[in-house]
């Protein structure tokens, strides 16, 4: 199976970038937007100067409970930049969300309470509510993950949108947030 497959049955559309967006990712911006692809596994991320995004990491059901995702985020690790990735909360209706929660808390993330993240989908119309987790080796502050998030946002998520979905997403401003009150509280106590 094709790598954006995997990766498109196993994410919700409204999280989904189409395979041409990311295609286009991996080949104009192969400069900072990588693929890591195995028989079980499919890692997309962005390296950039300081930071490290993880925009999807996909380990098959039958290679779970082996340590590969551990695997995988050590190697993360090793480039020693702080790593943020995007996470819908909890649903009880959905046991993975919880238990991509727990991975995330036993690999040493933290959540990023003070950033809001709420995108409108061009696949579903609706908004969708994302929380951001993070791991910082030198103790980042969450100020510091807000703008890579940013950045993340206008050089990744949006690159080329228009092109991409006959459409562009909402401007950055709106659609992440920091404020110094927790917006959702840690979701990671809870676990």
């Amino acid at each position: 199976m094709h790598w954006y497959e995997k990766l498109n049955l196993y994410f919700p559309v409204e999280e989904m970038k189409s395979k041409e967006h990311m295609e286009t990712l991996l080949k104009e911006r192969s400069d900072i937007y990588h693929k890591d692809e195995g028989p079980n596994h499919v890692l997309m991320y962005a390296e950039l100067d300081n930071f490290v995004f993880i925009d999807y990491l996909f380990v098959s059901k039958n290679a779970r409970g082996q340590g590969l995702d551990h695997k995988l985020m050590e190697k993360m690790k090793r480039i020693g930049k702080p790593i943020i990735l995007e996470v819908e909360p909890v649903n009880y209706e959905d046991s993975d969300t919880e238990k991509r929660l727990h991975f995330y808390k036993r690999e040493g993330f933290e959540h990023a309470g003070s950033i809001g993240y709420r995108r409108k989908s061009l696949a579903t119309r609706e908004i969708n509510k994302m929380e951001i987790l993070y791991w910082a080796p030198n103790n980042e502050s969450e100020e510091m993950i807000f703008k890579a998030m940013k950045k993340t946002y206008d050089m990744i998520h949006t690159y080329r949108d228009e092109h991409f979905y006959g459409e562009s997403y909402e401007p950055v401003e709106e659609v992440l947030t920091f404020s110094k009150e927790s917006e959702s509280g840690n979701l990671l106590d809870n676990l």
